[in-house]
């Protein structure tokens, strides 16, 4: 039991290491391999402590398992990286569901006093867990364009949602009465499941990262609960830090957006704005452009800044970007790239995207550091982001972004958009920027824009 202990320990010891790790692109990789290592002790740990029925089942489960996320590994496309992190803490939830479901079923099943720690914990778990699958499995359907981005609004919506919590919280109450209650348990589930759909449907696209990163705070603390139910010390620490850091990133995120979690919660970013209309905003203003006029543009620049959105993403554009910014510094041209906090779908995306093409953190410049050199800067070239460079978020009121920080883009001597069109973006309002006297729009997909422009660059004189 002292060893077992002892591996318990040793892994939670490398999952703080390896949470370490990942604060940093230089040592991300080094990062996930150690909280990688403490997972593979304290599985082999617990398999060693408890008394296993059938190995060959959880044999099967680890082949199945594995094959699955190896397959995801290889085939899942980084754009498609959002949705994944979605499922994976919708799949942590329906686990802790499970679990403590299954635990609660032998418990009642042997009789004696089971306690009141491990009936609450039972409860918590399957109250909790239920929210967050389902809850993940509407963000995954959202991100994936399976159900519409937009938020879905009815009227009395808020007095639905606390009566289903309430009944909810009723019934997971009813769980850790007497010896505990299966029904009642998989009752708080159910209703928990429908509180799970309602509460992640009315967000929109906007506030995707924000959802994603409470729905893994809500996966570590339905496994931390899980952790008391099988008096399992490395999962209630496990489960802790998940939720912990899941806390934090989501008051990060919601910080960058100058929102409250409530109001990202019940706020309905991207219900369309009726009183906003592009034709108003964009009427004989719009200046189209063509990557040989952008082109001279850079030969005559000194200081370039390319800010990357979802746009980018989507159409694979980090390779010409990559190139174009090599091009440029063999010129002596300056470049540096500004990332906001959401920009994308998740925390992190676009660093993720321009990390792949071995672009140097250094020149990542988040917003707060960068904001205050777009007066100095010559070209700034947008791709495929749009609400992270409104000005209407400047505004103190009347859009659904207002408040928000943006990067100051249109503070540049010149402006490029690459954009398809001048559709809205998640927040579903028109961007003035696309309109002013120093902005440029270049029409076309993300990719194909960057390689006519590496090309016209290397041709211009």
């Amino acid at each position: 039991m002292i060893g077992i202990n002892l591996a318990y320990i040793l892994a939670s010891v490398l999952f703080i290491l390896g949470l370490k790790g990942l604060s940093h692109p230089r040592t991300a990789v080094r990062g996930n391999l150690t909280g990688a290592l403490g997972m593979f002790i304290a599985i082999v740990a617990t398999l060693l402590d408890k008394n296993i029925i059938s190995f060959e089942y959880i044999l099967l489960g680890a082949v199945l398992g594995s094959a699955a996320g190896a397959i995801f590994a290889l085939k899942v496309k980084m754009t498609a990286m959002p949705q994944m992190v979605a499922l994976f803490n919708g799949f942590g939830g329906a686990a802790s569901v499970l679990v403590a479901g299954a635990v609660l079923s032998e418990s009642i099943i042997k009789g004696g006093d089971p306690g009141t720690q491990f009936l609450v914990a039972t409860a918590a778990s399957g109250l909790i867990g239920a929210v967050t699958f389902w809850g993940s499995l509407v963000a995954f359907g959202k991100l994936q364009g399976i159900i519409t981005e937009s938020p879905v609004r009815y009227k009395g919506e808020q007095v639905v949602k606390v009566l289903l919590l309430l009944g909810a919280l009723y019934a997971a109450y009813r769980t850790t009465q007497g010896q505990g209650d299966v029904q009642w348990y998989w009752m708080a589930g159910g209703v928990g499941s429908v509180l799970g759909i309602l509460l992640t449907i009315p967000i929109g696209g906007a506030d995707m990262p924000i959802v994603i990163a409470l729905l893994n705070a809500y996966s570590g603390m339905a496994a931390a609960a899980t952790g008391f139910v099988l008096n399992n010390s490395v999962l209630i620490i496990s489960g802790a830090l998940v939720g912990a850091s899941g806390v934090f990133l989501t008051k990060i995120m919601c910080d960058a957006m100058n929102r409250s979690l409530p109001n990202v919660l019940f706020g309905g970013v991207g219900a369309v704005v009726e009183t906003i209309k592009a034709d108003d905003i964009y009427g004989g203003k719009v200046k189209a452009t063509s990557p040989e006029e952008v082109a001279m543009l850079l030969k005559m620049a000194r200081r370039v800044v390319f800010v990357p959105g979802y746009g980018m993403a989507v159409a694979r554009a980090q390779t010409p970007v990559r190139i174009l910014t090599e091009e440029l510094e063999k010129d002596g041209i300056e470049v540096e790239f500004g990332i906001h906090p959401v920009a994308g779908r998740m925390p992190g995306h676009m660093n993720v995207l321009l990390a792949e093409e071995n672009i140097s953190y250094d020149k990542l410049k988040e917003m707060d550091s960068i904001n205050d050199t777009f007066g100095n800067t010559d070209v700034v070239i947008v791709i495929g982001a749009n609400d992270v460079v409104n000005p209407l978020a400047r505004q103190s009121s009347g859009t659904p972004i207002s408040g928000m920080p943006i990067l100051n883009v249109d503070k540049a001597r010149t402006v490029v958009v690459i954009k398809r069109s001048l559709a809205p973006g998640f927040a579903g309002i028109p961007n003035p920027l696309f309109a002013l006297d120093n902005t440029l729009m270049l029409f076309d997909d993300a990719r194909k824009a960057m390689e006519n422009l590496v090309r016209a660059y290397r041709e211009a004189a």
